[in-house]
Protein backbone atom coordinates (compact mmCIF):
# COMPACT_ATOMS: atom_id res chain seq x y z
CA UNK A 1 0.00 0.00 0.00
CA UNK A 2 1.46 3.36 -1.04
CA UNK A 3 1.34 6.51 1.02
CA UNK A 4 0.04 9.82 -0.25
CA UNK A 5 3.59 11.18 -0.25
CA UNK A 6 4.90 8.32 -2.41
CA UNK A 7 2.06 8.69 -4.89
CA UNK A 8 2.48 12.48 -5.02
CA UNK A 9 6.23 12.13 -5.67
CA UNK A 10 5.58 9.62 -8.46
CA UNK A 11 2.95 11.81 -10.11
CA UNK A 12 5.19 14.85 -9.74
CA UNK A 13 7.99 13.01 -11.55
CA UNK A 14 5.59 11.99 -14.33
CA UNK A 15 4.73 15.67 -14.85
CA UNK A 16 8.40 16.67 -14.72
CA UNK A 17 9.12 14.20 -17.53
CA UNK A 18 6.15 15.31 -19.69
CA UNK A 19 6.88 18.91 -20.66
CA UNK A 20 6.83 20.00 -24.31
CA UNK A 21 10.12 18.90 -25.83
CA UNK A 22 10.94 16.33 -23.12
CA UNK A 23 13.12 13.39 -24.08
CA UNK A 24 12.82 9.81 -22.89
CA UNK A 25 15.72 7.74 -21.50
CA UNK A 26 16.86 6.89 -25.06
CA UNK A 27 17.07 10.55 -26.08
CA UNK A 28 13.96 10.40 -28.26
CA UNK A 29 11.01 12.81 -27.86
CA UNK A 30 8.60 11.75 -25.10
CA UNK A 31 5.55 9.89 -26.38
CA UNK A 32 2.80 11.96 -24.76
CA UNK A 33 -0.75 11.39 -26.03
CA UNK A 34 -1.10 15.06 -26.93
CA UNK A 35 -1.82 16.34 -30.44
CA UNK A 36 1.27 18.50 -30.59
CA UNK A 37 3.68 15.89 -31.97
CA UNK A 38 7.38 16.36 -32.41
CA UNK A 39 8.78 18.93 -34.77
CA UNK A 40 12.05 20.28 -36.17
CA UNK A 41 13.87 23.35 -34.92
CA UNK A 42 12.53 25.30 -37.90
CA UNK A 43 8.82 25.83 -37.40
CA UNK A 44 7.12 26.61 -40.69
CA UNK A 45 3.49 25.82 -40.00
CA UNK A 46 0.88 26.45 -37.32
CA UNK A 47 1.50 24.32 -34.23
CA UNK A 48 -1.17 22.79 -32.05
CA UNK A 49 -1.26 24.09 -28.51
CA UNK A 50 -2.37 21.53 -25.99
CA UNK A 51 -1.28 20.20 -22.65
CA UNK A 52 -2.35 18.50 -19.47
CA UNK A 53 -1.93 18.90 -15.75
CA UNK A 54 -2.47 16.67 -12.75
CA UNK A 55 -3.50 17.45 -9.21
CA UNK A 56 -4.20 15.44 -6.08
CA UNK A 57 -7.01 16.08 -3.64
CA UNK A 58 -7.09 13.47 -0.91
CA UNK A 59 -7.41 10.14 -2.69
CA UNK A 60 -8.50 11.77 -5.97
CA UNK A 61 -6.38 12.30 -9.06
CA UNK A 62 -7.67 15.14 -11.23
CA UNK A 63 -6.61 15.33 -14.86
CA UNK A 64 -6.96 18.70 -16.58
CA UNK A 65 -6.58 18.95 -20.35
CA UNK A 66 -6.54 22.10 -22.45
CA UNK A 67 -6.20 22.21 -26.20
CA UNK A 68 -6.77 24.39 -29.20
CA UNK A 69 -9.55 23.22 -31.51
CA UNK A 70 -11.09 24.28 -34.80
CA UNK A 71 -14.74 25.12 -35.31
CA UNK A 72 -15.01 22.02 -37.48
CA UNK A 73 -13.76 19.84 -34.59
CA UNK A 74 -16.06 21.61 -32.14
CA UNK A 75 -19.16 20.91 -34.23
CA UNK A 76 -18.24 17.30 -34.94
CA UNK A 77 -20.67 14.70 -33.60
CA UNK A 78 -17.69 12.86 -32.07
CA UNK A 79 -16.29 15.91 -30.26
CA UNK A 80 -17.35 14.84 -26.76
CA UNK A 81 -16.21 11.24 -27.19
CA UNK A 82 -12.91 12.41 -28.72
CA UNK A 83 -12.31 14.67 -25.72
CA UNK A 84 -13.16 11.84 -23.31
CA UNK A 85 -10.76 9.60 -25.23
CA UNK A 86 -8.02 12.23 -24.87
CA UNK A 87 -8.55 12.19 -21.08
CA UNK A 88 -8.42 8.37 -21.12
CA UNK A 89 -5.22 8.45 -23.19
CA UNK A 90 -3.65 10.89 -20.74
CA UNK A 91 -4.56 8.59 -17.82
CA UNK A 92 -3.06 5.62 -19.68
CA UNK A 93 0.13 7.63 -20.28
CA UNK A 94 0.30 8.72 -16.62
CA UNK A 95 -0.14 5.12 -15.43
CA UNK A 96 2.59 3.91 -17.81
CA UNK A 97 5.05 6.62 -16.75
CA UNK A 98 4.16 6.17 -13.07
CA UNK A 99 5.03 2.47 -13.38
CA UNK A 100 8.38 3.39 -15.01
CA UNK A 101 9.21 5.95 -12.31
CA UNK A 102 8.09 4.13 -9.17
CA UNK A 103 7.85 0.46 -10.14
CA UNK A 104 4.32 0.44 -8.64
CA UNK A 105 0.99 0.34 -10.41
CA UNK A 106 -1.34 3.35 -10.22
CA UNK A 107 -4.90 2.04 -10.01
CA UNK A 108 -7.66 4.58 -10.65
CA UNK A 109 -11.43 4.40 -10.86
CA UNK A 110 -13.41 7.19 -12.58
CA UNK A 111 -15.56 9.36 -10.35
CA UNK A 112 -18.47 11.04 -12.10
CA UNK A 113 -18.54 12.38 -15.62
CA UNK A 114 -15.89 14.49 -17.37
CA UNK A 115 -16.40 18.24 -17.40
CA UNK A 116 -15.87 19.74 -20.84
CA UNK A 117 -15.88 23.47 -21.51
CA UNK A 118 -15.40 25.02 -24.95
CA UNK A 119 -14.45 28.67 -25.21
CA UNK A 120 -13.98 30.97 -28.15
CA UNK A 121 -11.85 34.08 -28.51
CA UNK A 122 -12.75 34.66 -32.16
CA UNK A 123 -14.13 32.80 -35.14
CA UNK A 124 -10.67 31.28 -35.56
CA UNK A 125 -9.32 30.75 -32.02
CA UNK A 126 -11.22 28.19 -29.92
CA UNK A 127 -10.09 25.94 -27.14
CA UNK A 128 -11.40 23.14 -24.98
CA UNK A 129 -10.84 22.66 -21.27
CA UNK A 130 -11.66 19.21 -19.93
CA UNK A 131 -11.38 17.72 -16.48
CA UNK A 132 -11.84 14.21 -15.15
CA UNK A 133 -11.59 12.99 -11.58
CA UNK A 134 -10.36 9.51 -10.60
CA UNK A 135 -10.26 7.78 -7.23
CA UNK A 136 -6.80 6.36 -6.51
CA UNK A 137 -7.15 2.83 -5.19
CA UNK A 138 -4.69 1.21 -2.80
CA UNK A 139 -3.70 4.44 -1.09
CA UNK A 140 -2.74 4.10 2.57
CA UNK A 141 -5.80 5.33 4.48
CA UNK A 142 -3.75 6.24 7.56
CA UNK A 143 -1.72 8.78 5.60
CA UNK A 144 -4.95 10.45 4.39
CA UNK A 145 -6.30 11.03 7.91
CA UNK A 146 -7.39 14.62 8.30
CA UNK A 147 -5.81 16.31 11.32
CA UNK A 148 -8.14 17.50 14.03
CA UNK A 149 -8.13 21.08 15.32
CA UNK A 150 -5.50 20.39 17.97
CA UNK A 151 -2.98 19.04 15.46
CA UNK A 152 -3.39 22.10 13.22
CA UNK A 153 -2.22 24.52 15.88
CA UNK A 154 1.53 24.33 16.21
CA UNK A 155 3.37 24.35 19.53
CA UNK A 156 4.69 27.88 19.01
CA UNK A 157 1.18 29.27 18.53
CA UNK A 158 -0.01 27.44 21.64
CA UNK A 159 2.89 28.94 23.62
CA UNK A 160 2.09 32.41 22.28
CA UNK A 161 -1.56 32.04 23.33
CA UNK A 162 -0.42 30.99 26.83
CA UNK A 163 1.69 34.15 27.09
CA UNK A 164 -1.30 36.28 26.27
CA UNK A 165 -3.52 34.53 28.78
CA UNK A 166 -1.07 35.18 31.64
CA UNK A 167 -0.62 38.92 30.93
CA UNK A 168 -4.29 39.74 30.41
CA UNK A 169 -5.61 37.84 33.37
CA UNK A 170 -7.68 35.41 31.37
Amino acid sequence: MATVEEIAKGISQVLADSYDGALDKDGKPADTPLKRGTYDEKIRDKRVNDGFGLSLSGNRLIINYEGEITIKEMHSKDFESDTEQMLADILKYVKKKYKEVTGDTLKCKPVGEPRILVQSASSIRNWVEAQMCYEIQGMDEASMKEPDGEELVSKSIKDWIKLGKGSRGW
